[in-house]
């Protein structure tokens, strides 16, 4: 069954704070002390772990998972899939300030002309304690090893380690690597996954 085919009500925390302005999709758990700004979108079947900020104007497609202490910020696409691991921080910006050069006023908060977007596709895995660089995309299925600091796109199942994050790998569908790089990335390449069959073309 699609995630949008049921009506199952989303379920919220007595804790969490749900802005009005903001939606949560079908069959989606928000948890204790999650915060949803007015404007955020969440989908079906989501689960929003204990703690964790999804800003207005950030998206989180279907059948994603964000675990305690997230930070989304404005800007930010989750497409459907994603599992992004707890304290994981996005950011959107690449010059911050807290106020005007001549120190005289605190700058917005909202998002204006620097605000960068930055785009979660289908099926990538963000793992625990990593940092996102602003206006990057990170390819469908990728995976980015824990503690990371990513600073670039990454292809579509590239694994990546590090600070600044770097290509080490390939990962198939179900999570598990298929290649190792050593001395750069192949232009073309399909490998076939030994724990499950699938064949991986890594750019794709």
């Amino acid at each position: 069954m699609s995630p949008k085919d049921h009506k199952q009500a989303p379920r919220i925390h007595a804790t969490a704070i749900v802005e009005p302005g903001a939606l949560v999709g079908d069959g989606t758990s928000v948890w204790d002390s999650a915060h949803l700004r007015s404007g955020a979108r969440i989908g079906c079947d989501c689960i929003i772990g204990e703690k964790t900020y999804v800003a207005g104007g950030a998206t989180v497609g279907d059948l994603c998972k964000l675990n305690a202490n997230v930070y989304v910020c404005a800007g930010v696409t989750i497409e459907d899939g994603a599992l992004i691991a707890a304290h994981t921080v996005f950011t959107n910006d690449r010059t911050p300030r807290a106020c005007d050069p001549d120190l005289r006023g605190l700058l917005p908060s909202e998002p204006g002309e620097q605000t960068q977007a930055t785009t979660v596709r289908r099926g990538a895995s963000i793992g625990a304690n990593c940092t996102i660089g602003p206006g990057i995309e990170l390819g469908a299925y990728c995976m980015v090893g824990m503690g990371s600091v990513v600073t670039r796109n990454i292809e579509a199942h590239g694994l990546v380690v590090g600070t600044p994050a770097r290509l080490v790998g390939a990962v198939c569908r179900c999570g598990a690597r298929v290649a190792t790089f050593e001395n750069g990335a192949p232009q073309t390449a399909r490998f076939a996954c030994a724990a499950c069959g699938r064949d991986t073309d890594w750019r794709r």
